[in-house]
């Protein structure tokens, strides 16, 4: 391919992202509350229906709401040029804007149906990353039950080495956005995702909720990363400022499509 037309097709698909991220910013008038595939009480015994009650359409919802609000009164400082209030206003989208997202992934995590192991490329690149898929989950385990205070344990995909990766983020911070790693698994360790089963026995909450984990969704979810990657990398080669401008979009993307990924 010569310089030409690489060049012209680096800057369509830098065009054909920025569309993307402008029409989600264009129809997103409001965030919703997604809706759960399965009954409150189809991950009985391992998470009891009145936890997921809670935790979905009290806990999430209220994220929602608060990221609504705080989003209409970003715009307002935006709009009236108001520097000190568009600061002001970011941890509250940082928090709110986090929780909606990693609650949004974390439903589609979970399957009544879920628990084993998962197959294809994801468990070989499991045992090519860990080892194994128990010294994975141990892995995991041990960082997500160490999580200070309230926060996740996360499995995620590194853009940079194409591997995957263990890390816990804390409060509501959202792992791409904290680490650069695209989200892949997450588990909330805040207490209102257990105590009023497992009290303050984190561990116990950890080992269990292994047995509806949706590793369907998760292999879907590392095909995608995978598969954008691959093209972003294709296209842009080695223009440092293209991939950041295009990381950019992408993150945007991931982040207001993250119940379909």
């Amino acid at each position: 391919m010569n310089t030409l037309c690489r060049v012209g097709q680096i800057h369509r698909c830098a065009a054909s992202l920025s569309q993307a991220v402008r029409q989600v910013g264009a129809s997103r008038h409001k965030h919703t509350l997604p809706d759960l595939t399965y009954d409150y009480g189809a991950l009985e015994p391992h998470i009891s229906a009145e936890i997921m009650q809670l935790h979905h359409s009290k806990h999430h919802a209220t994220y929602v709401n608060n990221l609504n609000v705080t989003e209409e009164k970003y715009q307002e400082a935006l709009a009236k040029r108001d520097v000190t209030a568009q600061v002001a206003l970011q941890p509250a989208l940082r928090f709110n804007g986090g929780g909606h997202i990693n609650h949004t992934i974390f439903w589609t995590n979970l399957s009544p149906n879920g628990g084993g192991e998962p197959q294809g490329e994801l468990m070989e690149a499991i045992k090519r990353d860990f080892g194994s898929f128990q010294k994975m989950k141990e892995k995991m385990s041990a960082a997500t039950v160490a999580v200070q205070g309230s926060g996740w344990g996360w499995l995620g995909y590194s853009k940079e080495t194409g591997r995957l990766c263990i890390a816990a983020c804390g409060n509501q911070d959202p792992l791409q956005g904290t680490t650069g790693l695209i989200p892949l698994l997450g588990i909330d360790v805040w207490e209102h995702a257990y105590y009023l089963q497992y009290k303050n026995v984190r561990p116990d909450y950890v080992k269990a909720i292994w047995n509806v984990i949706n590793w369907e969704n998760v292999s879907e979810r590392l095909q995608t990363a995978k598969n954008v990657c691959c093209r972003i990398n294709h296209l842009v080669g080695k223009n440092t400022m293209l991939h950041l401008q295009i990381e950019a979009h992408f993150e945007l993307y991931l982040s207001d499509s993250a119940s379909q990924i």
